[in-house]
């Protein structure tokens, strides 16, 4: 090699530098113990991991046969236009001739325009010698021409349906994620120069994580993505004063202590998902919306939904109706004596709130005088990547392993959720942990995503056929709670929709499709970022909103219309809530009425983990 380029080591890291001498590689002895460790502990692995493997037939929610069967039929009908597969070989190989020609350019000396550019906020390629470093550049680049190429060709194979192609396109991601060159010791700058510095440390530490993984996951992989011992719930976490003060088989309902001498009338119940837990809104006491909550004046009550098992396998979609969302409403009138409340669901809590409301709306309930929806679908014609893993054939599978146990595992959910930002919910461990050789750092949100948790069998198999795959909850009489046909188009209650603009779990342009359903007055309101952070994002907090007095017939007229504010949507939310507080009373403290305090906040309910 010549030109700028030609000693610049691997890296950016000369290969023997007095760093490097000021760290010598770690005593033989402690060497000797850690591969020592290693060894015993893989033999065990080994073994649990063969016997595990003929109970393993999933990946998350996915049914790998149906994945087999969407390539097989994406090849078939890829291989029957050659013309354009060989179109797009050519292109392809032009593309490598342009980009070797300027990377010669570079080795020889000059400068080249890149070919191809990391998309804003890939953080894979920050390492600055993916750029500096001829070489390394080189290997980005080809990677990402061929995954372009790779991505873009499976989108053009004509004749496949809608879902197949779906399928295909997200599980190509997938395998073009996984093979990014910076996953893999020998094409990784960074890795490389770690490897150089320490002496080979890193791996070693690297296999450690691994196997520390391997035996927490009992032979199934369970990468760690924080430090889990940092975070104890209720003591550093999740510590907002209350006290449960009602359970059932379901939930324990949380009261809040107030922290105003006054508080508004009604109170508000918060209905998180139990599909994760609730303390994602209680996570910091700074960016705590149900302590923010409190701090406005508000009675604030909390369902913390109970980790399910196989004692709850036959509990279903209109028992949490029954035995969640109604119940608490019973016992917040026994602890308050007010019958009337506001009402926000989270995600599935709001599909589930939705429900609720249409069918008290033909039972002649109108003890919720306002809804307030956090991210949460009603109409699934558009579910988002979600629906890759809904069809006849992977639902049949997922029902038959459902079944066998009584409930759809928390690892299950948990991956499924993690695939679809696999970079930074898998990659960026396996680099960090693995070939780095790093502990995570203590992170309370990743802590909270993975506290997973269970599905009940015939709860889940309801929802994701009547919810996703039929979409028939927003079908007049499509779906029967209790008994009851409901219709989303009988819910008069006010309603806030909040909905967040990168959200890959509910798409806010489906969310959307609410304000057309409801027939009381709606409120929609976009925020910054996604299913999380835009939800937990406190005055002050980098992520603004979108807000609109009307309610157009699209989405993309409501986003051309509407105006942008550059702080939360708390605030603006707290406005309007206010409006249906009913006044304000003298503050209640939970056990001033018939109810009385079975343990302090967060619970029991909310500690019990899915492996447990």
């Amino acid at each position: 090699m010549t030109g700028k380029n030609r000693d610049k080591p691997v890296g950016g890291a000369a290969p023997h530098s007095k760093d490097q001498a000021n760290h010598p590689p770690p005593e033989f002895s402690e060497l000797s113990q850690k591969l020592t460790d290693i060894a015993e502990t893989s033999r065990h692995l080994v073994a649990e991991f063969l016997k595990r493997q003929s109970a393993e037939n999933g990946v998350g929610m996915a049914d790998p046969l149906s994945i087999g069967a969407a390539f097989f039929e994406m090849t078939a009908r890829m291989m029957s236009d050659p013309a354009r597969l060989v179109q797009a070989q050519l292109s392809l190989w032009n593309d490598y001739m342009t980009l070797w020609q300027r990377t010669a350019q570079r080795f020889l000396g000059g400068s080249a325009e890149p070919m191809i550019e990391p998309l804003a906020g890939d953080r894979r390629f920050r390492d600055k010698a993916w750029t500096d470093n001829t070489l390394f550049d080189f290997i980005k680049q080809s990677y990402l021409l061929t995954a372009r190429w790779l991505q873009g060709t499976i989108k053009q194979v004509d004749g496949i349906d809608e879902r197949t192609a779906r399928k295909v396109d997200f599980y190509t991601r997938q395998f073009v994620d996984a093979i990014a060159p910076s996953n893999f010791l020998l094409t990784n700058p960074e890795v490389l120069r770690a490897t150089i510095e320490s002496r080979g440390e890193n791996l070693i530490n690297g296999l450690k994580n691994l196997l520390d993984d391997l035996e927490r996951g009992k032979g199934r992989l369970a990468i760690k993505m924080t430090d889990m011992a940092a975070f104890r719930i209720g003591e550093n976490i999740a510590v907002t004063p209350g006290k449960v003060v009602y359970q059932n088989d379901l939930l324990q309902l949380i009261q809040y202590e107030p922290t105003t001498a006054m508080v508004k009338r009604r109170p508000l119940l918060i209905i998180p998902p139990w599909i994760n837990k609730f303390y994602i809104l209680d996570l910091r006491p700074a960016n705590s919306f149900i302590r923010w909550a409190v701090a406005e004046g508000h009675t604030v009550f909390v369902i913390s939904w109970v980790n399910p098992d196989e004692r709850l396998a036959a509990k279903t979609f209109a028992d949490y109706m029954r035995e969640g969302l109604l119940a608490a409403l019973d016992a917040m009138e026994e602890a308050t004596g007010e019958r009337e409340a506001n009402v926000i669901g989270y995600c599935l809590g709001g599909t589930l709130l939705a429900s609720t409301l249409a069918y008290m709306a033909v039972k002649g309930d109108t003890r919720i005088k306002s809804a307030t929806y956090f991210v949460a679908m009603v109409d699934f014609a558009e579910a988002g990547e979600l629906s890759v893993f809904i069809d006849e054939e992977q639902l049949a599978a997922l029902e038959e392993r459902m079944n066998a146990k009584g409930y759809l595992e928390g690892r299950a959910m948990a991956t499924t959720f993690n695939m679809l930002r696999a970079n930074d919910l898998i990659w960026s461990f396996v680099v960090n942990n693995y070939l780095l050789g790093k502990s995570p750092f203590p992170f309370d949100l990743l802590y909270w995503n993975a506290d997973s948790t269970r599905m009940p069998a015939a709860m889940h198999s309801f929802y994701l056929r009547n919810m996703y795959q039929e979409n028939l909850l927003v079908k007049p009489g499509g779906v029967t709670l209790d008994g009851v046909p409901i219709d989303l188009r009988k819910i008069k209650a006010p309603s806030f929709l909040l909905s967040t603009r990168e959200d890959h779990i509910a798409p806010w342009r489906s969310t959307y499709a609410a304000t057309q359903l409801y027939r009381g007055p709606v409120k929609f309101v976009l925020s910054a970022s996604g299913h999380i952070a835009g939800v937990v994002n406190p005055p002050g907090s980098k992520y603004g909103h979108w807000e609109n007095d009307n309610n157009p017939p699209t989405p993309e007229e409501w986003f051309a219309t509407a105006t942008a504010v550059p702080d939360s949507w708390w605030p603006l939310w707290e406005r309007w809530v206010s409006r249906y507080s009913g006044g304000e009373v003298p503050a209640r403290h939970p056990g001033d009425g018939r109810l009385k305090p079975l343990e302090d906040a967060p619970g029991s309910y909310v500690k019990v983990r899915a492996e447990d």
